[in-house]
C-alpha cells in the first residue's frame, strides 16, 4: 500500500469500501435488460453484438431494431460496448459480461474518487467519499448497467486525480495520462465534459498558491488541452454526421437547450420538479442530500488550510459543471437520468464531508472513538436502509420481464435471418428484439423525427405494418402490457390492427403475456 501513497491502516479501509462497492454493484448481476432502463441496456447490448457479429468499426455503432441494416446511429465512442465485443470474442455471447464491464469501472471509479479526494481534503474525507459513491443507489444503480456512463464518470474521476496531481508536483507525463484518460471519457458520454470546469478551477488556484502561475506553465498544459478539445469536437462532428446520413438518421439525444429554446425551458422550470423526483427516490435519496446540504451550509475542510497544493472548493465547483451541462440538457437529462451519474462526484463528496461533521460534533471530547464510531454506523445504517436499498428495489424492478419473455420466445420460434416486430411494455423499447437474437423493427417504427414511444391510429398502424411486410418481416410480437408514453395499451388503442392482424397472419403464441403473429409463412428454398 505504500506504493500506492496509503498507510497500512488506511489501505486496509479502502480495501473494504471497495470491497463494499462492489458487492453492491454485483448483486443480481445476472439480472436480464429489464429493469429501469432496459431501453437504453438494450441498445448498448445491440451495438456490442453488432460488432462481434458484423463488423469491428468502432466508429460506425450499429443497432438491431430498424430492420435488417445496417442501422448505424451517432452515439458516444462506444467504450463499454466494444470491450464487451471483444470478451464476446473470447468467452462467447453473454450479456452479463456488459453488466461487469460497466461494474469494474464503477469500482475503479470509487477507488479514482478516493485517491482525488485525498489530494484535496485529506485522508478522512476521502474514506468518507468513497464510501458514500460505493453505496448511493443511482451511482449503483448506473455502474452494475450495460451502459456507456459507468466508463465515462470512472475516466473523468481519474483524469481529475491524475490533473490535481500534476499541479501538485510537476510531474508531465502525469499531464499527458490526465489529458488522455480525460478525453477518452469525455468521448465515452459527452456529460463528462463537466470535470473541464473544476480542472480549470484547479489549475489557477494550485498554480497561483504555489507561485508557478506563469505563461510557461501555462503554455505546456495548453496543448494538452487544445489536442484533447479537438478529439472531442472531432468525434462528435462525426457522430453527427453518421446521424444524419445514415438510416435511420438517429442521433442519440435530444431535448438540449439550443433546440427546444429557453422560453420551453422556462416554462416547465428547467424540469427541476422531475428531476427532484428522480434525485429524491433513487439518484441520491433524501438521507445523500441531506448530508451534502450539510456540506453546503459549511466551508470545506482544507478551506483555511496555508497548504499550498489544495483546491477546497474543487467539489463545488464540480457540482456547478454538472449544473451548467444541466441548464443546456434538462430534457434530455432528466429523460435518461442516467445522465446525472456526473453529479454523483461531487454528491458523493459533499455528502462525505457532511458524514464527518455529523461524526464530529462536539469535538475530540464529545464521548471519544466508541462515540463517534456509533454515530457513523448509525448514520451508514440510515444511509443504506433508508436509501439505497428502496432507491435499489424500485430500479431493478423487472419492468420489461415480459418484453424478455417475449424476446426468448421469437427466439425460439423464428429462424437466423427472420426479421421481427416487437411491441414491448414500454413501446420503443427494444429488449424484444435483443432478446430474440434477430434483427428487425420495433413498433411504431422510429427513425428520423419519427416518435417511436407514442402508438399510431389504427390506419397508419396497418400501413406501417405493410410496410414492414414489405421489407420481408416474418414475426410481429406484442405483449400484452404494451403502453406509449399516454398510458394506452396497444392491445386496447389498436383494435383495427389487431383485426387485420387476425385476418392476414397466422396467431402463433397467445397467453397472458402476449401475442405473436407469423407474417408469412416460410418458405424452403428447395419448393422454390
Amino acid at each position: 500500500m505504500a506504493g500506492l501513497g496509503l498507510r497500512p491502516s488506511n489501505g486496509v479501509v479502502l480495501a473494504a469500501i471497495l470491497v463494499l462497492a462492489a458487492l453492491f454493484r454485483l448483486h443480481d448481476v445476472q439480472q436480464p435488460l429489464v429493469d429501469a432502463f432496459s431501453w437504453r441496456e438494450a441498445s448498448t447490448a445491440m451495438m456490442a453484438d453488432n460488432f462481434f457479429q458484423r463488423s469491428w468499426n468502432i466508429f460506425f455503432p450499429e443497432v438491431s431494431w430498424t430492420g435488417p441494416g445496417p442501422a448505424y446511429q451517432g452515439r458516444e465512442l462506444q467504450v463499454i460496448s466494444y470491450i464487451t465485443a471483444l470478451l464476446y470474442a473470447v468467452f462467447g455471447w453473454d450479456e452479463v459480461l456488459g453488466r461487469l464491464v460497466a461494474i469494474a469501472f464503477g469500482v475503479w471509479g470509487v477507488y479514482a474518487l478516493h485517491r482525488l479526494i485525498e489530494r484535496i481534503w485529506g485522508t478522512a474525507h476521502s474514506h468518507a467519499g468513497a464510501f458514500l459513491l460505493a453505496i448511493m443507489p443511482g451511482s449503483v444503480m448506473i455502474d452494475r448497467s450495460f451502459l456507456p456512463d459507468p466508463a465515462m464518470l470512472s475516466l473523468v474521476i481519474t483524469g481529475a486525480w491524475l490533473y490535481v496531481a500534476y499541479l501538485q508536483n510537476d510531474r508531465l507525463p502525469l499531464l499527458v495520462a490526465a489529458g488522455l484518460i480525460t478525453t477518452i471519457g469525455v468521448l465515452a458520454k459527452l456529460p463528462g465534459i463537466a470535470v473541464v470546469v473544476p480542472m480549470t478551477y484547479a489549475t489557477f488556484l494550485i498554480l497561483h498558491r504555489r507561485g508557478k502561475l506563469s505563461l510557461r506553465r501555462i503554455l505546456q498544459i495548453l496543448p494538452v488541452a487544445l489536442i484533447a478539445g479537438a478529439l472531442i469536437l472531432g468525434y462528435y462532428r462525426w457522430a453527427h454526421y453518421v446521424g444524419t446520413n445514415y438510416p435511420p438518421y438517429h442521433i442519440a439525444g435530444s431535448g438540449y437547450l439550443w433546440s427546444d429554446g429557453l422560453a420551453k425551458f422556462f416554462s416547465e422550470a428547467f424540469y427541476i420538479p422531475a428531476t427532484w423526483k428522480i434525485a429524491s427516490n433513487w439518484l441520491f435519496t433524501l438521507p445523500v442530500v441531506m448530508l451534502a446540504g450539510i456540506a453546503l451550509l459549511t466551508a470545506p475542510p482544507t478551506a483555511n488550510d496555508p497548504t499550498p497544493v489544495r483546491a477546497p472548493w474543487f467539489f463545488h465547483v464540480w457540482l456547478a459543471g454538472a449544473a451548467l451541462v444541466y441548464f443546456f440538457a434538462a430534457r434530455e437529462i432528466k429523460t435518461n437520468p442516467w445522465n446525472f451519474h456526473i453529479f454523483n462526484v461531487p454528491m458523493a463528496a459533499l455528502a462525505g464531508r457532511g458524514l464527518i461533521l455529523l461524526i464530529g460534533i462536539g469535538g475530540e471530547q464529545a464521548g471519544g472513538i466508541r462515540s463517534r464510531a456509533l454515530r457513523l454506523a448509525a448514520i451508514a445504517a440510515v444511509v443504506i436502509i433508508g436509501g439505497s436499498i428502496p432507491g435499489l428495489t424500485l430500479m431493478k424492478t423487472p419492468y420489461a420481464d415480459s418484453g424478455y419473455k417475449l424476446g426468448t420466445r421469437l427466439s425460439e420460434l423464428s429462424q437466423p435471418g427472420d426479421l421481427v416486430i416487437t411491441a414491448t411494455p414500454t413501446i420503443g423499447d427494444p429488449v424484444a428484439i435483443y432478446y430474440s437474437r434477430r434483427r428487425g423493427w420495433v413498433f411504431p417504427p422510429g427513425g428520423g423525427n419519427n416518435d417511436w414511444s407514442m402508438l399510431i391510429k389504427d390506419e397508419d398502424a396497418i400501413r406501417a405494418l405493410e410496410a414492414l411486410r414489405a421489407q420481408k418481416a416474418t414475426w410481429f410480437g406484442i405483449t400484452k402490457n404494451a403502453r406509449d408514453m399516454r398510458r394506452r395499451k396497444l392491445i386496447e388503442y389498436n383494435t383495427g390492427l389487431i383485426a387485420h392482424l387476425d385476418g392476414t397472419a397466422e396467431r402463433v403464441v397467445d397467453d397472458d403475456t402476449m401475442l405473436i403473429y407469423r407474417l408469412a409463412p416460410r418458405v424452403d428454398a428447395a419448393s422454390n
